[in-house]
């Protein structure tokens, strides 16, 4: 009896808080991966239609529109050939996770100094495409992120990726509008008798004026290759505990620095403090009083990291399993979601840039107007503006990714939240080439976009990591998880490259025609389509 009452009394555990996460230095190492992967890639597309302009001065918005799609789509079509091949990679024993994510961070930042200093669409296209082909940090990111955690835990640490994305969205359009340019934009310090200019200007500004901001992304990327090498820890199981001589020098620097600021009072603290990579001590955990000692440091065993514990004698290292065990009807499934969301989330980024930079209607053009579907005519944003209106994505994304997916997540569970937040970006697209029509009002014209802005957000926040999840849970093995995330890297990578193309594609046609909406309307079909395999598919946890 006794037995049965204290059993009822049992409360079930609480969920996992954000709090209770361990190794959060390693979660945030990954998080800066994904920021400066999506970073590039967002303050691109903020001066990308310009920097097409700059090539050819005379061609049609038509024209530059496609271009555009073309630019951002062979960096992601690189990816199609190359995602599953980087999943096998780093679910390789002589590779492994941390090495795949070196060459795609250090490979994008070789890429965008080619971008920088481009005098062509063709040359630009070159640099692109190959930084897409070495581009290995989407299902690498995603891989490790999933192995530093308990799956107990993943609900929210995959949330990480889309705070990333709303991250990269606020800084990369902010700066690659403010950078773009700078001669024209601050002549008072880039220009003739300027402050740095002298006489004639910044030579190679006024040369390639859009390689500010393509340098920004490359100093960016590199910083971060740096990080993950001296802090970012193995995850893979079956090398895990091998040498790493990266989380060596950051110890050791960690070390010397600490040597140095207790040598000035003659103490050296016992034991060692947190070392990067680590998460089992911080500031906090550390007991004031801890003795202080002026004795030398410990001879360190560098057979594995000093911080781990060693490999159980039962563990080696072990060749993944067959590709074709990864091809089941849930994967497909799941897949096929992934396939449709991205085809236009990525037509998305393609037209929003492009409406927003395109010109405004003409005198002629306003009297062919015929509500409600004929009318034509771009909102024709300057750089700065531009900027700021893509930001807006960013800050929307991360308030409702704060307020609004955990209650919702938790009432109504992974699954459902995805399916239903795949119903709300039609409507987006539905009404957003209707804000051309407010251009002569300003405010309702901002109050129209950040509704448009706010809807699309709002199912993004839900979408991307729901459909991150699904892919995760439907793994047949957990030795075969990097080649699933590259799997659906690839097929990510896939529809991203065709969405933002056959978007910029519609986006012509309807130029021609004096139908602004008409690339508009197309996505929303493709979007609402792709609701369909959502409700096949399962939560395969």
């Amino acid at each position: 009896m006794s037995q049965e009452v204290e059993t009822r009394g049992t409360k079930p555990p609480a969920a996992p808080s954000w709090a209770s996460i361990p190794n959060k230095f390693q979660l945030f190492i990954i998080c800066t991966v994904r920021i400066v992967d999506f970073l590039q890639q967002a303050a691109l597309q903020a001066y990308m239609f310009y920097q097409l302009k700059s090539f050819s001065p005379s061609a049609p918005d038509s024209q530059i529109s496609f271009e555009a799609g073309v630019l951002q789509g062979v960096f992601t079509a690189a990816q199609v050939f190359t995602g599953i091949l980087w999943g096998r990679v780093a679910d390789s024993p002589r590779f492994g996770r941390k090495t795949v994510l070196l060459i795609g961070l250090t490979g994008q930042g070789i890429s965008c100094v080619g971008v920088a200093f481009s005098r062509s669409f063709p040359v630009a296209t070159v640099w692109r495409c190959l930084g897409g082909a070495v581009n290995a940090t989407v299902g690498g990111a995603r891989t490790a992120l999933a192995e530093s955690t308990e799956k107990k835990f993943h609900s929210r640490t995959f949330l990480l990726l889309p705070l990333a994305w709303n991250i990269a969205n606020i800084i990369g359009p902010l700066f690659g509008g403010l950078l773009s340019d700078p001669v024209y934009h601050y002549p008072g310090l880039f220009g003739e008798n300027s402050t740095f200019g002298g006489a004639d200007g910044v030579g190679w500004l006024k040369t390639f004026p859009y390689a500010a901001p393509n340098l920004f992304c490359a100093f960016v990327l590199f910083a971060d290759a740096l990080l993950v090498w001296l802090g970012l820890r193995e995850t893979l199981v079956s090398i895990k505990y091998n040498r790493d001589r990266g989380i060596e020098l950051a110890e050791h620097i960690s070390y010397r620095i600490n040597t140095m600021v207790f040598r000035r009072f003659g103490y050296s603290q016992l034991g060692q403090v947190e070392v990067a990579g680590s998460d089992t001590l911080d500031d906090e955990n550390i007991p004031s009083s801890t003795p202080l000692t002026s004795l030398p440091p410990k001879e360190v065993d560098h057979s594995y990291p000093s911080t781990s514990k060693p490999p159980p004698p039962s563990e080696s290292p072990k060749s993944a399993p067959p590709f074709y065990h990864a091809i089941t009807r849930n994967v497909l499934l799941v897949l096929a979601t992934v396939a449709l969301m991205d085809f236009q989330m990525g037509g998305f980024a393609q037209l929003w840039t492009v409406f927003l930079s395109s010109a405004r209607r003409t005198d002629e053009e306003k009297a062919t107007i015929r509500l409600p579907f004929v009318f034509a005519g771009g909102l024709q944003f300057s750089l700065p503006t531009i900027g700021l209106a893509m930001s807006i994505l960013g800050f929307v994304g991360i308030i409702l990714q704060l307020t609004l997916y955990p209650s919702v997540n938790a009432r109504f569970g992974l699954l459902r939240s995805t399916q239903w937040s795949l119903f709300v970006f039609p409507i987006a697209y539905a009404l957003a080439p209707y804000l051309s029509l407010l251009i002569s009002a300003p405010i309702l014209l901002w109050f129209g976009i950040v509704v448009v802005v706010v809807l699309q957000v709002a199912a993004r926040t839900f979408a991307i990591p729901g459909s991150v999840l699904l892919i995760n849970n439907s793994s047949p093995s957990p030795a075969m998880l990097g080649t699933i995330h590259g799997m659906g890297a690839a097929t990510s990578s896939a529809f991203r490259t065709i969405g933002p193309i056959v978007a910029g594609h519609w986006y012509g046609q309807g130029l021609e025609k004096g139908v602004v909406g008409w690339a508009w309307w197309w996505l929303s079909l493709v979007s609402l389509i792709g609701v369909i395999p959502s409700f096949w598919a399962r939560d395969g946890k």
